[in-house]
């Protein structure tokens, strides 16, 4: 834990493990946490409590990203052991989450809310008792209706939509750091 501060930061990318969920619209959380790896220049493969992390310092705080291996449906089964560690809280967890009710390429954080039908969120706040973390959703709803939601947000994303996704993962990485470095509030205020 850094003395200076005293935040340690557990950024959670919620997604699917294996190969073949990887570009999948359900894991944009583990693409971000990939882009924030590279940005940071870490790896993100210790293993504790289910879950990959990666460990650096940033801004005088340590900042864990971590991806749950227990599938999005459980995810709150991995971040309710990782935050069993005194240096972490709730308070100071940002969860990333796909949205299908926000259009693709939008962003939203909030310090707190309900799971909006999410089953990532819903294993969370049934696990952790709380809904005080803070969420960033990122946006995938597609321009025209979908027949068959589950088999959307398990499909790969289309060559048309990875452009967008780069530049709303490099959007959302800046509001990660944002959160960090100047609070919720602000970075709500800048990126909603």
């Amino acid at each position: 834990m850094n003395s200076l501060t005293g935040k340690n930061w557990l950024v959670v990318g919620l997604g699917n493990p294996g190969a073949q969920y990887e570009k999948t619209r359900h894991n944009l959380g583990f693409m971000l946490i990939d882009e924030l790896a590279r940005q940071f220049n870490i790896q993100v493969k210790r293993v504790e409590c289910r879950s990959l992390i990666g460990q650096t310092s940033f801004e005088n705080q340590m900042v864990e990203l971590v991806k749950p291996q227990t599938f999005m449906n459980l995810s709150g089964e991995a971040v309710s052991c990782l935050l069993k560690k005194d240096s972490r809280s709730s308070k100071n967890t940002i969860v990333i989450t796909d949205d299908l009710a926000l259009p693709l390429g939008k962003i939203r954080l909030r310090g707190k809310g309900s799971a909006g039908g999410h089953n990532g969120l819903k294993s969370l706040i049934e696990c952790l008792h709380t809904d005080e973390f803070i969420r960033l959703r990122i946006g995938m709803q597609p321009e025209h209706p979908i027949s068959d939601a589950k088999r959307f947000v398990l499909d790969d994303f289309s060559r048309n939509d990875l452009e967008t996704i780069e530049k709303v993962l490099e959007q959302s990485a800046e509001a990660i750091r944002t959160v960090i470095t100047d609070g919720a509030e602000k970075a709500m205020a800048k990126y909603n």
